[in-house]
């Protein structure tokens, strides 16, 4: 009998097997392209194990709308993989908790947030280039474009398709690069004229390359590394960066302010400012925050980092709503509807 009783109380106080760590969830917006979503939670997950990453995705204007839209109600814990001036809108909304990572000062300084109460930190750039289909543009007797003026030839009537600036990053920093190397009056009737041999604006940001590889029309507007890897995969299309100076924009995160796993959302922040993090970007961008990491294609245009703008990113986050407005008024009415060209 002793020994039995000493047999319940060991077990008592052992207790059931002990089962793995529970994982804390943290929702994460992001309009990093999809393929990119498995490989950075795999790299997060392992580098901060006791959290889930639930990834909420949509092109960059969408999810902009979506996490101002739920400010009364927030349900993202942080951001990762949006716009850095879209990153700068919620800071101004007091939406971003206020954290510096830890190694950040490695960063390069464009992707830093320079102003009081840090709270946004860069991880890539992309910038704005056309996509030339080299054998439509043959059939057609095109000539190939250098400068964005060239866009405007007759020639090219219903033959070019761009991101819609409304939903996608890429298509806003194109519309903001415009406007700021050429002054808003000469930008916005540079935008008239184009107006006029846009076939369509698509909701997606990769799709009007695609088409251009595809040989639906001559030319896509898009961001540099899309080309490239479209380019790369035997799409019949040239990388142009235009010589008078392209548009770009960077990718970053934050964390809400209101996210209840905060501690966890500042160590997974660490990690995306970390070099092991600035790799990964690397396999998919050809400028990333961390110097020295980079590691472009054979296809990437060799002078494209050379010909970004000065860019203010700072003008680009405050007139974003003004000028989108403006660009709807304009221009809406070739928009596609979101989703239509998935």
């Amino acid at each position: 009998m002793l020994r039995l009783l000493l047999a319940l109380t060991l077990a008592l106080s052992i207790g059931p097997p002990v089962r793995g760590a529970e994982r804390t969830r943290l929702t994460v917006y992001t309009a990093l392209e999809p393929e990119q979503h498995g490989p950075i939670k795999a790299a997060i997950e392992a580098a901060v194990p006791d959290v889930e990453i639930a990834w909420v995705w949509d092109q960059t204007g969408i999810i902009t709308d979506r996490i101002l839209a739920e400010r009364e109600a927030p349900k993202a814990d942080m951001v990762l993989g949006l716009a850095a001036t879209s990153l700068q809108v919620f800071k101004r909304a007091d939406l971003l908790l206020a954290y510096r990572p830890e190694g950040a000062e490695r960063l390069r300084p464009a992707f830093r947030d320079a102003d009081d109460g840090y709270a946004w930190t860069g991880m890539d750039a992309y910038l704005g280039v056309i996509c030339f289909n080299t054998a439509a543009g043959e059939s057609a007797r095109l000539s190939a474009p250098v400068f964005w003026r060239d866009l405007l030839a007759p020639a090219l009537k219903g033959r070019i398709l761009m991101p819609n600036p409304v939903h996608t990053g890429t298509g806003y920093l194109l519309v903001a690069g415009w406007l700021q190397t050429m002054g808003e009056a000469a930008g916005w009737a540079f935008m008239d004229a184009l107006h006029e041999n846009v076939a369509a604006y698509l909701p997606v940001a990769a799709t009007p390359c695609r088409e251009a590889a595809r040989g639906s029309h001559a030319i896509g507007l898009t961001y540099d590394m899309r080309a490239a890897v479209l380019r790369a995969a035997g799409a019949p299309i040239r990388i142009i960066v235009p010589a008078d100076g392209v548009g770009w924009e960077l990718e970053a995160f934050g964390i809400l302010k209101s996210s209840p796993h905060a501690a966890l959302a500042r160590r997974v922040a660490d990690w995306a400012a970390s070099r092991e993090a600035n790799l990964l970007y690397a396999r998919t961008f050809a400028v990333v925050a961390f110097p020295g990491l980079a590691t472009p294609p054979p296809d990437y245009p060799p002078h494209a980092e050379a010909r970004m703008i000065r860019n203010n990113l700072a003008w680009m986050a405050e007139n974003r709503p003004r000028i989108l407005a403006e660009w709807s008024r304009r221009y809406g009415s070739k928009a596609v509807p979101s989703r239509a060209t998935e």
